[in-house]
């Protein structure tokens, strides 16, 4: 399987939807003078889908040594309309997920003193 039918089948899986590759759009996605991401967004036509018709697609290596291989879909519906703003969606996304773990392994278990009643 090549990359662009593992962004398909991750599609279908995530989504229940079939996906046409239409397009390859290079994004350089910048915050306060500094490259946040850069990489191509793989552009799809989305079908069975019930409120999407357009799909944005990733992929990118992650784990100890770089392993193993993750992949983004981020369907077009609103406030997502291109790539960028596609990438910019997964960025916030991903910063939020990491703010919940920070937030969960910050917060003190408190556990129930058994007493006498």
């Amino acid at each position: 399987m090549n990359y662009i039918e593992e962004l398909q089948d991750a599609i279908r899986r995530l989504h229940g939807a079939e996906a046409t590759h239409l397009e390859t759009v290079p994004i350089k996605e910048e915050f306060q003078g500094q490259t946040v991401w850069e990489g191509d967004v793989e552009v799809f036509d989305i079908r069975g889908h019930p409120k999407a018709t357009r799909g944005y697609g990733w992929g990118h290596v992650t784990g100890e040594n770089d392993q193993a291989r993750r992949y983004v879909v981020v369907l077009e519906l609103p406030p997502v309309t291109s790539p960028e703003t596609a990438v910019r969606a997964a960025i916030m996304a991903e910063l939020k997920d990491e703010r919940e773990k920070t937030k969960t392994s910050r917060t003190p278990k408190f556990s129930k003193r058994q007493g006498k009643e």
